[in-house]
């Protein structure tokens, strides 16, 4: 499986790292970052809030309750280059520059803890393949049980951690 997250040792906490590359402008891939009618193809909640510095954000799952879900900022944003958020207790940060005729895409999740590092870098590689289709223009495969027990297994064999099951939350 190409495209693969790294994890990184940052002073305590910890930082998984994916990268790819897009046969897109850096424009159109901005897009899909910030517009929530790109956006909400691939992300995995919907952000209610205005992406602007120090702006209060809410992730929900459901736009209709927006009191559901948990809080977050928008830490920077720089057009269309860089967006950082506090989302949740993770600090997110995804950075846009161009490569040849297409973009270098960088997705930087920091988290607490490394047990559900698989977990969490399983859970971002199958956003970024929806990210991927998206931009391609085609239907992203739908995940399944068994789509996403091979991408965390695979994570769990490079990260170490705990199992988690499809649609599993940690505690």
């Amino acid at each position: 499986m190409a495209d693969l997250g790294t994890l990184l040792d940052a002073d305590g906490r910890w930082t998984l790292r994916f990268e790819r590359r897009f046969d897109h402008p850096p424009e159109k891939v901005w897009r899909c970052v910030v517009e929530p009618e790109h956006r909400d193809a691939w992300f995995p909640q919907r952000i209610v809030g205005d992406l602007v510095p120090g702006g209060a954000l809410r992730f929900v799952d459901d736009p209709n309750l927006p009191g559901e879900g948990f809080a977050g900022r928008c830490v920077a944003i720089e057009p269309p280059h860089l967006l950082e958020l506090d989302w949740g207790a993770d600090r997110l940060r995804v950075e846009l520059s161009p490569d040849g005729d297409g973009t270098r895409f960088v997705l930087l999740d920091t988290v607490d803890d490394h047990p559900h590092a698989a977990r969490t870098g399983a859970g971002w590689h199958l956003c970024l393949d929806g990210l991927t289709a998206h931009l391609d223009g085609a239907a992203p495969s739908p995940v399944t049980a068994t789509i996403w027990d091979d991408v965390h297994g695979r994570y769990l064999d490079l990260l170490g951690g705990e199992r988690h099951g499809w649609g599993s939350t940690p505690s």
